[in-house]
């Protein structure tokens, strides 16, 4: 007969993640920050990536957190939609940190329109962000990720509801969701660990550009009764993250209050 074991002693959040490095694509700001400021706290050393399109306010964002977390937070300009500037990220943290343990997807845009008025560059835009970006980075991640890592993509519960006026979004998010079950089972030999957090609708700045009558309406579909903060999704990141997760993989966690389209 099979004897109970002491159960294990709770890891303090602090050491969860010691000694393990992380990269957040767009983490400067939004979620990517909460999630770095997250996984931080919880001993990692992390790598955020920016965007540079206009007049230096995104290098300045991810500076600025930067130095609000003080040692062991790296800045490093990057865009996921193009290779070989991806590549020079990664490399750049591995240099920096010298190695790779956790990868976080989380790179995103919106180019909200019916399908009757989308044209073709806001369709390709999302696309190339939010889904051709998750490809690029783990095609550049893979040969530095060490045994027993953790790649967590950012889908959408728009993936699974379909909002009106999201065709690209929805596709691409729903596309993450494919991506992350392949790749699980791709890597699962090399004990990587491969899944996706799909939020609901999260009061960051993308949640908050939402018309205030449309978030009404979403907010009756919700039986917690609120809209998920930034910390809700970074502890789901966190967990996936963590050792706690490591029989875990090409899962979908849905974290939207119970949203169930």
């Amino acid at each position: 007969m099979q004897t109970s074991s002491t159960p294990a002693t709770p890891l303090p959040p602090a050491v969860l993640l010691g000694g393990k490095i992380a990269l957040i694509t767009g983490g400067g700001q939004g979620l990517g920050a909460e999630t770095a400021r997250t996984l931080h706290r919880a001993g990692a050393r992390v790598a955020v990536t920016y965007f540079e399109e206009g007049r230096g306010e995104n290098k300045a964002i991810a500076d600025s957190l930067a130095a609000e977390l003080g040692g062991g937070c790296l800045p490093v300009e990057g865009d996921v939609r193009n290779v070989a500037s991806a590549g020079q990220a990664v490399a750049r943290v591995v240099e920096e940190f010298g190695g790779l343990d956790i990868l976080v997807n989380n790179a995103g845009i919106l180019r909200d329109r019916s399908l009757a008025k989308m044209n073709h560059d806001e369709w390709q835009a999302v696309i190339d962000t939010n889904l051709s970006g998750v490809f690029t980075m783990c095609k550049a991640c893979l040969p530095h990720l060490r045994q027993g890592g953790r790649i967590i993509n950012i889908s959408s519960i728009a993936a699974v509801v379909g909002f009106f006026g999201q065709s690209n979004y929805a596709a691409a998010k729903a596309g993450v969701i494919g991506l992350t079950r392949v790749l699980s089972r791709e890597l699962g030999r090399k004990e990587i660990t491969v899944n996706a957090v799909a939020p609901g609708v999260i009061l960051t700045q993308m949640g908050e550009s939402i018309p205030a009558e449309v978030r009404a309406e979403m907010l009756k579909q919700i039986p917690l009764g609120r809209f998920g903060e930034p910390q809700d999704i970074a502890n789901a990141i966190l967990f996936l993250a963590s050792p706690q997760a490591a029989y875990i993989t090409g899962q979908t966690l849905q974290v939207n209050g119970g949203w169930v389209g």
